[in-house]
């Protein structure tokens, strides 16, 4: 009974809204044509009357389209309008002016018949608001000539909008015709604003939701005092250009909120900081406002030019990052941006831009609150779905779970056996890490493993592989098979390496149509010089314990426990191969603490291998200390040291943590740049010569002396040849450097060969 109620309402209010808009656009004369405009204010009669209404003048007043913002202002802050007013039929005519910058005064025919806003003895007044003008007009005002005397502070001067003659019954429908779309929506996003705020307080994203509402309830503030019908509610312009300024000042806030919180994981310190400054000019700029230091009308054109900057850098910073959101973030989003740009326009329609004409702002309001009402919905929708689905588990839930528990007890009654079982393997694994450990090689640590792997192993039976060196891996150990025939290969290949098996993995299932599974394990060993390397393959047989069933629980715990062990061997082995290697090689070099030749050579191979194979650019620099010999000579080889110390520190400094510089001996260094190319390489050395220009050398009982240095720059491709020629064309381009007066740098380039 309650939805033809509805329906009746919903009709008479579109038909209400149709004959308001109707009866408003087809009742108005517009007044557009005929005006004239003249700069300063015009002196007084004895009487009060302005002598400029008194006189024709012709020749001081200057025809304008509109009077609004006349040319050639240039700091003037008083002008005066004329036009002639069209005749009509009306009753009770009154002209309707949009709004006025900032006030105003009335005359026709030598009478005031309308002022709004207090002139002072000069003329001048304080901002009080931007209300619409509703000026009565005389009976006889037809063809008359009437003037607006206007003082302005502001960007603007002049009349604003529209100007028009009409009825004054049709003006309230006139009004309510223009203002009735956004009082509507402005409800609609209070509604918004009331349920976000709802559920803010019940919801885990509280700060979302409350960013949301402030947004919604801003935008909801700003439509109804930026509409005209809000003077029929509340005669007071200023208190409503208060609310629309405070509102409009709070948007952006509400955005940075919103999007602060949705790319929390990237930190977004720019959308942090814009939010902040934007919350700061609100309370500074309505609180001087407010306390009469500055007009209200003075703050609008400082936030316009900082949203401008606001919204383009937020839009920098979205666009990156638009991909990696959830969806209902980008339909929010795109909202906010149709807002964004109507917002946008409206603004250089407010600065003269744009023509002037009325901005559907509430469209982009509308578009975001409908954007959250259908994320609201769908979010119900889903959540009622997933209700469903899980009542309609619920029995299947209970089945499962019966089965579940039956079969924990029996694993329960398993895991008492596996427990003594554990532990004995437990105290297997700790003997042979610890013979392990004693071992001096890799060669001797395969010997012990085995012999101990059988009883790390048992009741599987397997075979142990070692790593020949010719990508073939032969059997060291086979266990558990007795007079039988082993079912393990006779050797691995390198190329067809059977995969591991994860504990992760599901175990695999036996046939009696293939053979007995297999359980993989690789031994890697980890080494400086050749990096991961699967030096021993583990093939264990496990037909026994996958075929039945009630030991799946007892399976599972036994290769999780081997997969543990093999890791743990693996790791013993890692570290006995960097002990030989540790022992076999010094990489440091004592006096400047950089790595030296021997590390060079070894990693230099390695670096242009790996240029090679993924076809980077390679660099090398070869750096001399000019002249060192004479320097050593005449200051002693302590400032010599010294000298080398202090050199190697700026090399440090001025390369990348992923370049590598080594002592190459003596007085020379060379750097390894990977991924650089010949003109960053010789950047980056020039900007070393010029660091080492300004080091000061201390040397003993003497002034501080200055070094200089030489260096050589070879490049892979530019340079030609291959990546491992690069140390003897950079030495070429060394000696180049020096037989061009040293302290400078010279780069290999083919052409020049």
């Amino acid at each position: 009974m309650y939805v033809p109620a509805a329906k009746s309402l919903i009709v008479a209010l579109l038909c209400l809204c149709s004959l308001v808009a109707g009866r408003a656009m087809a009742d108005s004369q517009p007044v557009d044509s005929g005006w004239e405009y003249r700069w300063g204010d015009s002196p007084f009669t004895e009487q009060g009357v302005p002598e400029w209404t008194q006189e024709a003048a012709p020749d001081q007043w200057h025809s304008i389209a509109f009077p609004s913002n006349p040319p050639g202002r240039s700091g003037r802050e008083h002008v005066w309008f004329r036009v002639p007013l069209p005749s009509g039929e009306w009753q009770t005519p009154v002209l309707y002016v949009f709004s006025v910058d900032l006030i105003t005064q009335v005359w026709m025919d030598g009478r005031k018949i309308y002022q709004y806003g207090q002139f002072d003895d000069q003329g001048r007044g304080r901002f009080e608001g931007w209300p619409w003008h509703g000026i009565p007009l005389p009976d006889d005002y037809e063809n008359q000539l009437i003037y607006f005397r206007v003082f302005s502070n502001y960007t603007d001067i002049g009349l604003w909008g529209e100007v028009s003659v009409m009825d004054h019954s049709d003006l309230v429908l006139y009004i309510l015709g223009n203002s009735l779309e956004a009082l509507i929506v402005a409800g609609f996003s209070a509604l918004i604003a009331l349920l976000a705020m709802i559920f803010a307080l019940v919801q885990t994203e509280k700060k979302t939701l409350a960013s949301i509402a402030l947004f919604a309830l801003s935008s909801s503030v700003f439509l109804v005092s930026e509409s005209q019908a809000s003077l029929l509610i509340a005669d007071r312009p200023l208190l409503w250009d208060y609310l629309a300024a405070g509102s409009y000042y709070l948007l952006p806030v509400a955005l940075g909120l919103m999007l602060e919180q949705w790319l929390t994981d990237y930190r977004p310190w720019l959308i942090n900081l814009i939010w902040k400054l934007h919350l700061v000019y609100v309370v500074g700029a309505i609180g001087l406002a407010l306390s009469g230091v500055i007009d209200l009308s003075s703050t609008f054109p400082p936030f316009d030019a900082m949203l401008l900057v606001s919204l383009s850098v937020i839009t920098v910073v979205v666009v990156r990052r638009f991909a990696g959101m959830r969806r209902e973030q980008q339909i929010l989003l795109l909202a906010y941006g149709v807002f964004c740009i109507l917002l946008l326009v409206d603004m250089a329609v407010a600065h003269g831009v744009l023509p002037w004409g009325r901005v559907p702002v509430s469209w982009g309001t509308l578009a975001f609150s409908l954007a959250v009402v259908l994320i609201s919905l769908w979010h119900y929708s889903s959540t009622q779905r997933a209700l469903q689905r899980l009542n309609l588990s619920l029995e299947q839930q209970v089945a499962v779970r019966t089965q579940k528990a039956e079969s924990l007890a029996r694993r329960e009654q398993a895991r008492a056996r596996l427990l003594t079982f554990e532990n004995e393997k437990s105290r297997v694994l700790g003997d042979v890490i610890t013979r392990l450990q004693d071992c001096f090689g890799l060669q001797q640590a395969f010997g012990r493993l085995a012999e101990t792997m059988p009883d790390l192993c048992s009741p599987l039976k397997g075979t142990l592989y070692r790593h020949t060196g010719d990508g073939v891996y032969e059997p060291v150990s086979v266990w558990g098979y007795g007079d039988q025939t082993p079912g393990t290969p006779d050797h691995l290949n390198a190329d067809s390496l059977p995969r591991p098996t994860r504990s992760q993995t599901p175990l695999p299932e036996a046939s009696s149509e293939q053979e007995a599974p297999y359980l993989c394990f690789w031994i890697n060993v980890e080494s400086a010089s050749q990096g991961q390397v699967t030096e021993g393959v583990l093939l264990l047989e496990g037909v026994e314990i996958f075929t039945h069933e009630e030991s799946d629980y007892g399976a599972a715990r036994l290769f999780a426990a081997l997969d543990q062990a093999i890791q743990r061997i693996g790791l013993t082995l890692s570290s006995i191969v960097l002990r030989e290697e540790l022992q076999k090689f010094s990489y440091e070099d004592a006096l400047t603490g950089l790595k030296n030749r021997r590390y060079f050579d070894q990693l230099f191979e390695h670096e242009t291998a790996v240029a090679e194979r993924n076809g980077e650019p390679l660099s090398l620099l070869i750096v001399d200390i000019d002249h060192f010999k004479i320097f050593n000579d005449s200051h002693g080889h302590e400032a010599g040291d010294q000298a080398l110390r202090d050199v190697a520190l700026a090399l440090q400094r001025q390369f990348r943590e992923s370049d590598v510089i080594c002592r190459y001996g003596g007085e020379e260094f060379v750097a390894i740049l990977p991924g650089a190319g010949t003109d960053d390489a010789r950047e980056r050395a020039e900007q070393l010569c010029a660091a080492i220009r300004q080091l000061s050398v201390t040397v003993p009982e003497k002034a501080r002396e200055r070094v200089t240095v030489s260096v050589g720059v070879a490049s892979w491709p530019d340079s030609g040849g291959e990546p491992e020629q690069l140390v003897r064309l950079a030495d070429k381009a060394l000696y180049q450097a020096k037989q061009r007066g040293r302290d400078r740098v010279a780069v290999y380039r083919a052409s020049d060969h």
